[in-house]
């Protein structure tokens, strides 16, 4: 998760860029964050959907006692936030159990829905948890968002529980997974969360993973990419210059924060070095070892993205065991420092801002979890590799502009 907000933050004001929070879950340092699809039911079947849900139970799920005894571990191996997710995790019984044990036990907790399912009837409910985030996935307008979560009407359900959220006085946000389909509707999106007073914009890039693997080919295009960014690097740069009240987040793509350094370089030249200096401490991807999933039966994986993955159970074994096991080779790869990637990745001079980007789209589309991230859309320009006969060369911004103005 790349924090746009946080570093325009820090571009905006003098002094020292130091990160907020340390990374790592080496010792004394915090675990990480837990995204826990607590239940794969789902009222709806979206194109993109990593967990191919479905509106039916799911056999083996973890119970109200399982999920309490794992919730202690993970505390116990100093996890701040936990992201309660689905499938549709307001169709699971005990959701409101869960989000109160979670909050006794100290977690950040953050509620992540499709919206349709808040209602009158269950606000007060919500409310009673103070979830400390209310994300809700909007893919668009209201046709499009229609056609994506394939349901009339599920637009205006999720803004209606947006809505109540809101009078409730709970922090909530959109989260825009972004394809060529739906590129387009983000200025409008971006303008219609604002004129509604949302507190957050989280724009995913489209993973290679679940039902979004059957989808790859409609995957944004790398100049829709980029125009993106631009877009939604000047809001934030606006919304920064007048206090930032909102936050603006990205995810799936590690090369949002190359991409960061040259909107920098373009507009505040002199405070270039200092951001490189930060985002080389944010270290981009960290799948496996600052982000972990577990899924509806209690299996542990690398991220979200990665569920053809298991690397334990919690039934069987405690997280906090199973985490900083490296014997699996996966595990020991995303562990590594740095990650033996290949190809455009393993020369790019910007390899300790991005990480490598996201391993999951290099293994769904050549086998190889440490291949070059397909889905990075820098040119060879701006990585800083210039082929010079049978030698590769790093070079800089600076070099690689002056390069192409020489022809």
């Amino acid at each position: 998760m790349f924090r746009v907000s946080q570093y325009m933050q820090t571009l905006a004001t003098e002094g020292d860029a130091s990160p907020k929070h340390a990374r790592g879950t080496g010792k004394g340092l915090p675990g990480p964050v837990v995204i826990w699809n607590l239940i794969r039911r789902c009222n709806l079947t979206c194109k993109h959907c990593y967990a191919i849900s479905a509106d039916k139970d799911f056999k083996g799920e973890l119970s109200t006692d399982e999920v309490f005894t794992t919730m202690q571990d993970l505390r116990n191996f100093k996890v701040p936030v936990l992201i309660l997710s689905g499938g549709e995790p307001l169709l699971r019984p005990d959701i409101f159990d869960i989000s109160k044990r979670a909050n006794e036990l100290g977690f950040y907790v953050g509620l992540s829905t499709n919206g349709t399912l808040i209602n009158e009837d269950n606000i007060d409910d919500i409310a009673a948890a103070d979830y400390n985030y209310v994300g809700v996935s909007i893919d668009g307008l209201r046709d499009t968002h229609d056609k994506f979560r394939r349901l009339d009407g599920a637009f205006d359900l999720s803004m209606h529980g947006i809505e109540l959220c809101q009078e409730r006085d709970l922090r909530v946000g959109l989260r825009f997974t972004m394809t060529s389909d739906n590129a387009h509707e983000l200025e409008p999106m971006l303008d219609d969360m604002e004129a509604r007073g949302l507190d957050r914009f989280y724009l995913s890039h489209l993973n290679y993973a679940g039902r979004g693997n059957h989808n790859r080919g409609s995957d944004a295009v790398f100049q829709a990419t980029r125009e993106a960014l631009d877009l939604l690097f000047d809001r934030a740069w606006a919304d920064a210059q007048k206090g930032g009240t909102r936050d603006y987040v990205t995810g799936n793509n590690d090369a949002d924060g190359v991409y960061f350094l040259m909107w920098v370089e373009k507009n505040l030249p002199e405070r270039l070095d200092e951001m490189r200096a930060m985002l080389g401490r944010w270290g981009g991807n960290s799948s496996g070892v600052n982000i972990a999933n577990i899924d509806n039966l209690g299996n542990v994986h690398p991220d979200t993205m990665w569920w053809h993955h298991n690397l334990g159970n919690v039934r069987e074994r405690a997280f906090s065991d199973i985490w900083p096991d490296t014997s699996d080779p996966l595990m020991a790869g995303l562990k590594q420092k740095p990650r033996a990637v290949k190809g455009r990745c393993a020369n790019c001079t910007w390899f300790d801002v991005c990480g490598g980007n996201t391993r999951v789209r290099a293994w769904q589309l050549t086998g190889d979890a440490w291949a070059e991230d397909p889905g990075c859309y820098l040119t060879e320009e701006e990585i800083g590799n210039q082929i010079a006969g049978d030698r590769l060369k790093v070079i800089s911004f600076a070099e690689a502009r002056r390069l192409k103005q020489a022809g």
